[in-house]
């Protein structure tokens, strides 16, 4: 384990390697799961917002499961999750050739509007738990992740140096920066674990 500031960070983060094949997952980790993607109450709020602008992109079933119950609910757990349709597609998802993809991030690539996606989608495969004084920070390994750990392993990429924009964005350059530190001191004095 890996501590930086108030996180606690898996070394996998430092040692997987890791780059998304979309090709081959086809977009897996947004319906995949027993739960929406984790969200805040700002994005909650922010996802009401832009609600208008990215409608015409969803289903007529996340439609009428947004109408119904919302953006997002509450999980088992406690925490804010975006709706799903069927226990299964988040409901900003959509369809191209058989790839699911984000809606809300296909509007922001199309400039109309200006948030991305929740951050815990932006940081997926990373999850981040939240304790009374700490966060952990953890790879959660899916089986459907496995031809981004090829991929990855092919481009000598590593899970924090693929996730630098949304890590950077969670939890700021001085503490990537902290990380990538130690990264390379990890690489220079110690052998990593072999992982495939």
């Amino acid at each position: 384990m890996i501590e930086i500031f108030d996180t606690i960070i898996s070394r996998d983060l430092i040692e997987r390697y890791f780059a998304c094949d979309i090709k081959h997952c086809r977009g897996a980790c947004c319906i995949e799961g027993d739960a929406g993607a984790p969200i805040t109450e700002e994005e909650y709020n922010i996802l009401r917002q832009i609600l208008p602008a990215v409608w015409n992109d969803l289903s007529p079933q996340a439609r009428r499961v947004i109408n119904t119950q919302g953006v997002g609910y509450i999980d088992r757990e406690g925490d804010i999750v975006t709706s799903t349709v069927d226990d299964k597609d988040c409901v900003f998802t959509y369809y191209n050739n058989n790839i699911c993809g984000c809606a809300i991030e296909k509007a922001y690539n199309e400039g109309r509007i200006t948030f991305r996606k929740p951050v815990s989608c932006h940081l997926y495969p990373v999850r981040v738990k939240q304790y009374k004084t700490w966060k952990a920070v953890n790879y959660d390994c899916q089986k459907v992740c496995k031809a981004a750990e090829i991929l990855g392993r092919q481009q000598q990429t590593r899970l924090y140096q693929f996730l630098r924009e949304p890590l950077i964005r969670k939890f700021g350059v001085k503490w990537y920066d902290a990380l990538n530190a130690c990264a390379d001191h990890v690489a220079r004095t110690c052998k990593p674990l072999q992982r495939f």
